[in-house]
């Protein structure tokens, strides 16, 4: 097991073309989103949604602002956007934490007075957060990430390539998902996105530094 995943990782790469004729099963993109619904996150609060993106009038649009994608929206089998919740979602008292505390972790209520409480402490003090909109936005964005991450190391266990896109106008993005995809975007911004499919051509040996340079041990 601990082969085939270490094997997986080294297949990984950010694919740039995909192979147009090959598409992904349903079957094994339902399992690539399982694993990014399945991901933790801080205080299990989940800040993210998955967006997938198969209209080609829509993939159209996005690649005039989506200048990291321009290569992958025209060829990749399925695109993902993946959103992260904003301030007015990622507050301690607003409506979404209190409906993932009492509504998806089924907490009692003395619990979720106490986590209620430390999750008021962690914004506030601990991180920070609490008057910084773009702070508490780049909080709850690292933990989209996690999805991610576990998304194209799922993706590759099963051969799917991938490619994680971060380059797109913020604003020109904000307005596309208010307009195209109806989201509201006081409570969602765009995190991240990611291409799945095939890839055309074999890439370049993966390059990373040594793990002693970039490991450290205190015994």
């Amino acid at each position: 097991m601990k082969e085939s995943f270490l094997n997986a990782m080294k297949f990984r790469h950010a694919c740039k073309v995909f192979d147009e004729d090959k598409k992904i099963p349903d079957e094994d993109f339902e399992y690539i989103l399982e694993t990014g619904r399945l991901s933790p996150s801080s205080f299990g609060f989940e800040p993210w949604q998955f967006l997938v993106v198969q209209n080609k009038n829509l993939r159209e649009k996005l690649k005039e602002f989506t200048w990291g994608g321009k290569s992958q929206l025209p060829t990749c089998s399925h695109f993902v956007i993946i959103l992260s919740r904003k301030r007015n979602s990622m507050i301690y008292d607003s409506e979404y934490i209190s409906y993932m505390m009492k509504d998806i972790q089924n907490l009692p209520e003395n619990i979720i007075e106490l986590k209620g409480g430390f999750y008021e402490k962690f914004q506030k003090s601990d991180f920070d957060l609490f008057n910084n909109d773009r702070a508490m936005f780049d909080w709850a964005t690292k933990q989209t990430y996690i999805a991610l991450g576990n998304m194209m190391t799922a993706a590759a266990y099963i051969g799917v390539d991938s490619c994680p896109i971060e380059g797109f106008d913020m604003e020109k993005m904000r307005i596309f998902l208010e307009e195209d995809l109806n989201i509201n975007s006081q409570e969602f911004g765009v995190s991240c996105m990611l291409a799945f499919g095939y890839r055309k051509e074999n890439p370049r040996e993966k390059t990373r530094q040594n793990i002693n340079n970039i490991s450290k041990w205190y015994n």
